[in-house]
């Protein structure tokens, strides 16, 4: 499950301009502009006043002693200084933008509206004066900050900030205003380039930094690096400071995003959007009055600021509390009701509360408002393309697919929907007051814009918002087939324990109840222990459970990712075995009345230091307990080693490790691609003796040994190998085609019609498994089942027609549905006139259906 931050790092840089923190436009070549990037804010008040003492009236130097004035909280010297500045440069339209922003920051908005309008006035009546670069930069911000000009980002870039920059070339500020609008209008590749190429002018500037941090979300590591490098050259740079709590909130950090949120304070106790993220904690505490206050302190310098709530219900909407996100949009509406920034953040709440209709209709509307507003044009296309899709009913789920692939394996979906809900609502004491809905996509691009508004998060495969879910379909992951129904279980079991808990419960906890409930399922899906697991938790690498949280924040490798949802579901599986499914109920009915995390679980377990060193131990004996018997040490060997030294490093590790479970794979492996299978079944069934648990990895010695046994023809033993490797295994598409072709061969039925099943679990759309499935259901007297596939398979198997169409009509003539049966046979003798099979079942049919031949009874005899 991810949490998108897209739209609150698209307003950073206007919520800024709004407050005054930054984005005011700067004093050229002013060295003393260093003293405010490495947050010397004293010193630079100081030189900025000598100078404007001393007779330096133009914009640069009360532009630069505003800005620090406004990130410092002193509003009302900021007031006094732009209006001496005004009055010495009443004609200069940057001096007109910091006022408003000075106006607005005093609690002076219709002061602050009028001021803006009179910069568009003044370029209106003279616009010869304003082509200079910094005219040009503050009447694009103008355009931009301006709700009732309706600004058209495309000609802001192009008329403004486009000349500006080449006219300055060699100025970071046209593409700081570039970076800000790209990152405003959701175009963070537009802000990335921009923001790059602002450090490479001016490398010192931490806006720059914090607003490539923010372009760059989708690249944590990057992102990162970014916003160190901004508090490495400016620990009190305020923007940065929030970046780094927000981050830390994403984690469930509560406490050191606190902290963090306490140093901004240090530097303006003033400054709104730090009181707005203290709401957030509030509200994510439980504290509803402390929220409260800490909201109306935010709104303290301008009481009807539409960003203010914009914001808390942006991050409360990140955190999944997406009521309360919803109606702080509505809020900030109220305030001005044409704030886009709201608009568009109700519109992506609203469709994941459910509640389409309206949701669709203000996506519309923000995209007329803003057509170059990158998430509502993706929404708006998209929304074109869903219209397209059917509506498949569950019990409780409402299922979008596409139609074809509806008409394959919608029924499927909702069997399974209905099976877990039958399970899992029991289980945890849920019910649902509306249906689930559930969107399958077959395009990747449409479930990542459907998901977080833009086409990101390759690596995810489903996302549950709680009353809707979204996932990809078979089609989008033809290239690493996934299954489908343990994407399914996952993601609706989300759905049954954030409905128990209104969305408040941590993602850990989560995301370990629904890999929990994967295993439950079926054995083969799952996270599992694994050597790779196995390392970190000897290495001392297992998260407290206590902090389990920080394990989802900016994990170093996706290993450590997968780690995360494994131990997660161990915690569950833990507590289930000691304290029972009641426990973990009461843990998350606390959790929905707003108890904390670690309060809920001491109170219904035992306290949380002890809970975390009982889970450390069963964890660590869990790891000791996986193939005690072999040496599962990997040889350390440096990448950048030379081959010389590589071997040797090898060759040693191998004198010292003779018995070491990765060189005897490595050999086996190397003696099955020599194709010496003989010599390669004694080394195999060693590993697979010492390490029988290692079933289902893509390294499986199973499957060695299942190609050992094909080359040598022994199909007996190679299936006995392909089924212990797909019992542990729920993704695998080869080895199960070649498994139900060996138990086909032996008339299994019943195993080829378990395994037909599992592969329609991966992918639905190819005909293999149906034609399997066809032939064992047949055999095993299920009618239905069969004309359910081989109507199936005359959709998906268009080389086959003919005997698709000849089986189906056997099949419906055995129901004695007989008018239908002849069409099938007509069918088929269409496609091959001289079918005498055919001609001989027409007939048949035909004397049934006029009397004049026998009767064809339900056990499928005459």
């Amino acid at each position: 499950m991810r949490v998108s931050l897209a739209a609150w790092m698209a307003v950073a840089a206007a919520a800024a301009g709004a407050w005054g923190a930054g984005g005011i436009a700067r004093g050229a070549d002013l060295a003393d502009e260093q003293l405010l990037y490495a947050g010397k804010y004293a010193e630079c008040l100081d030189a900025c006043s000598k100078q404007i003492i001393a007779g330096n009236t133009d914009p640069p130097w009360y532009l630069l002693k505003i800005r620090v004035q406004m990130t410092l909280g002193r509003y009302e010297a900021a007031m006094k200084t732009a209006q001496d500045a005004l009055d010495h440069n009443a004609q200069a339209l940057d001096v007109r933008l910091a006022m408003v922003r000075v106006l607005r920051a005093n609690n002076k908005p219709d002061e602050a509206k009028a001021m803006l309008g009179s910069i568009g006035e003044l370029a209106s009546n003279a616009p010869w004066q304003y082509t200079d670069p910094d005219s040009l930069l503050a009447l694009g911000r103008a355009e931009l900050m301006d709700e009732d000009s309706g600004a058209d980002a495309r000609k802001v870039l192009e008329q403004y900030f486009d000349k500006a920059k080449a006219l300055e070339p060699n100025s970071p500020e046209p593409l700081m205003a570039e970076g800000e609008l790209g990152l405003q209008k959701h175009d963070n590749a537009l802000a990335a380039e921009s923001f790059q190429a602002a450090i490479k002018l001016d490398p010192n500037d931490p806006d720059a930094y914090v607003g490539l941090a923010r372009a760059l979300e989708d690249d944590p590591e990057k992102s990162n690096a970014a916003l160190e490098k901004a508090l490495e050259l400016n620990p009190t740079h305020l923007e940065g400071l929030l970046l780094e709590a927000n981050n830390l909130i994403d984690g469930e950090a509560y406490t050191q995003a606190d902290g963090v949120l306490k140093k901004a304070l240090e530097v303006n106790g003033e400054y709104p959007r730090t009181w707005c993220y203290r709401a957030v904690l509030a509200n994510l505490a439980g504290d509803h009055v402390e929220e409260a206050k800490d909201r109306v302190k935010a709104l303290e310098t301008w009481e009807t600021n539409p960003e203010v709530d914009y914001l808390i219900g942006e991050k409360l909407s990140a955190n999944y509390r997406f009521e309360p996100g919803a109606e702080h949009q509505r809020q900030a509406l109220k305030f001005d009701p044409e704030y886009l920034p709201a608009k568009a953040q109700l519109a992506q709440d609203l469709l994941r509360l459910g509640r389409e209709e309206e949701g669709w209709t203000l996506v519309n509307e923000v995209f007329k408002l803003d057509p170059y507003d990158v998430t509502a044009y993706n929404l708006v296309t998209l929304h074109d393309h869903m219209a397209k899709f059917r509506v498949v009913k569950a019990e409780h789920a409402q299922i979008s697919m596409d139609p074809g692939e509806a008409a394959i394996y919608g029924d499927r979906v909702a069997a399974m929907l209905n099976e877990e809900y039958a399970q899992l609502s029991k289980k945890y004491e849920v019910t649902f007051a509306q249906p689930i809905h559930v969107e399958i996509f077959p395009q990747q691009k449409d479930f990542q814009i459907r998901t977080f508004g833009l086409p990101v998060g390759e690596g995810f495969l489903g996302v549950c918002f709680g009353p809707v879910l979204t996932m990809n379909s078979p089609a989008a992951l033809t290239e690493h087939p996934e299954n489908w129904q343990d994407i399914l279980w996952h993601e609706f079991c989300h759905s049954i324990t954030l409905t128990k808990t209104h969305n408040k419960m941590p993602r850990w906890l989560s995301e370990g109840i629904s890999v929990y409930e994967e295993r439950q399922r079926n054995a083969a899906w799952g996270e599992k222990m694994v050597p790779a697991y196995r390392e970190l938790v000897l290495a001392g690498k297992a998260t407290p459970v206590s902090k389990l949280s920080s394990a989802f924040l900016r994990p170093p490798t996706p290993v450590h990712l997968l780690f995360a949802y494994y131990e997660s579901s161990m915690v569950v599986e833990y507590i289930d075995g000691r304290w029972g499914q009641g426990a973990m109920n009461a843990v998350l009915a606390d959790l929905g009345n707003d108890v904390p995390m670690n309060t809920a679980l001491a109170n219904h377990t035992e306290p949380i230091e002890k809970l975390d060193a009982d889970f450390a131990g069963y964890l660590r004996k869990l790891a000791e307990e996986l193939a005690p018997e072999a040496d599962l040490e990997r040889p350390e060997i440096p990448d950048d080693a030379p081959p010389g030294l590589r071997t040797q490093l090898l060759a040693a590790f191998r004198a010292a490790h003779p018995e070491n479970y990765w060189l005897t794979l490595e050999e086996a492996q190397g003696l099955v691609e020599a194709r010496r299978f003989a010599e390669a079944l004694p080394v195999i069934q060693k590993l697979i003796e010492v390490f029988p648990a290692d079933a289902g990895q893509a390294d499986d010695p199973h499957l060695l040994a299942a190609a050992c046994y094909r080359g040598l023809n022994q199909p007996a033993q190679e299936r006995g190998a392909l089924a212990a490797f797909l019992a542990r295994n729920g993704d695998a598409v080869e080895p199960r085609l070649r498994f139900l072709e060996l138990a086909a061969g032996d008339k299994d039925w019943a195993a080829v019609r378990k395994e037909a099943d599992n592969l329609l679990g991966i992918n639905p759309l190819i005909a293999a498994p149906y034609r399997y499935l066809a032939q064992a259901a047949t055999a095993l007297g299920d009618r239905a089942a069969a004309i359910g596939a081989r109507r199936t398979l005359l959709t998906l198997d268009p080389v086959n027609r003919v005997e698709n169409h000849y089986e189906l009509a056997r099949l419906l003539a055995e129901e004695n549905q007989l008018p239908e049966a002849r069409r099938q046979v007509d069918m088929a003798l269409e496609d091959a006139p001289r079918f005498r099979d055919g001609y001989r079942l027409l007939l048949s049919i035909a004397a049934r259906m006029d009397g004049t031949g026998p009767q064809m009874h339900t056990n499928g005899h005459e």
